[in-house]
């Protein structure tokens, strides 16, 4: 209606009316008066902080973890905010504040690291299985579905669905499902076996154990898998228990080396 009185947009209870500390604070120089100019500004506009802290409760983090990412925010936004462009300190301060709570999401809150894209990715899958699971009856959105109404290849969408899973981990205390023993996580898991070293310590020095002489190979053989001592290996070929001692010392160096320089890919 002609000449009827236009009011200004409604303001927030926890918005301090503006001042003249944000002019104050460009032309103070560093020392206790502005520290402390600096640090009332912070305490009157806290309030509208954590009202925007608010918002991103009961998505697994505390509150006053919140409040304090936010707070960071907020003196982010007091310290770099330039009243000389003419643009009131709320408008500039709301979406760095809030940009600050959105990093702590996506930087520290995953317990398993995850590219920002896969995380973007994520978000884009999350939302389309939540809307599409709406319309199909209750049954889960298959891969080409979700691809159809975001707009993503399968590959992006299988690496989104996967991410799915990284948010959190599981405890290995956690009970198994439908578990009537009450058999957790760790049970599943299969234990170091030692006898797998063996064989693959096997493998590795039959090269070198093929490459001695007959009578060496013999010793060996005595000595290891009959196990024979040295003086009874001495008497059975004839030669002293020194030489037998000196020859399994120099067969069981030889044959480490071959092996080391096999796993290290070098020719013998």
């Amino acid at each position: 209606m002609a000449g009827a009185r236009q009011t200004a947009p409604a303001r927030h209870r926890d918005v301090p009316p503006e001042t003249a500390a944000f002019h104050r604070l460009r032309t103070l120089p560093d020392g206790p008066e502005k520290d402390e100019l600096r640090r009332a500004t912070v305490c009157a506009w806290l309030p509208m902080a954590h009202r925007l802290a608010s918002r991103f409760r009961d998505r697994g983090e505390p509150l006053d973890d919140l409040r304090q990412v936010a707070a960071i925010g907020l003196v982010k936004a007091v310290d770099r905010y330039d009243p000389g462009r003419g643009k009131a300190f709320e408008t500039y301060a709301i979406p760095t504040v809030v940009g600050e709570l959105k990093r702590h999401f996506r930087d520290h809150t995953w317990d398993v690291h995850v590219p920002r894209r896969v995380q973007d990715l994520r978000n884009q899958v999350r939302v389309a299985r939540r809307d599409l699971g709406q319309t199909l009856g209750g049954r889960l959105p298959t891969e080409a579905e979700i691809a159809a109404v975001t707009g993503l290849c399968t590959e992006d969408v299988r690496a989104g669905l996967e991410a799915l899973d990284s948010y959190r981990t599981l405890s290995l205390d956690a009970e198994m499902p439908r578990a009537k023993d009450g058999s957790c996580l760790a049970d599943t898991l299969g234990l170091c076996d030692h006898a797998l070293d063996v064989a693959v310590d096997r493998e590795a020095v039959k090269p070198g154990l093929r490459s001695l002489p007959e009578r060496e190979r013999t010793i060996l053989y005595l000595r290891f898998f009959r196990d024979m001592t040295q003086d009874r290996i001495a008497e059975t070929l004839g030669i002293s228990q020194m030489h037998v001692s000196r020859l399994i010392a120099q067969c069981c160096e030889e044959v480490r080396r071959q092996a080391l320089q096999e796993a290290a890919g070098q020719p013998t």
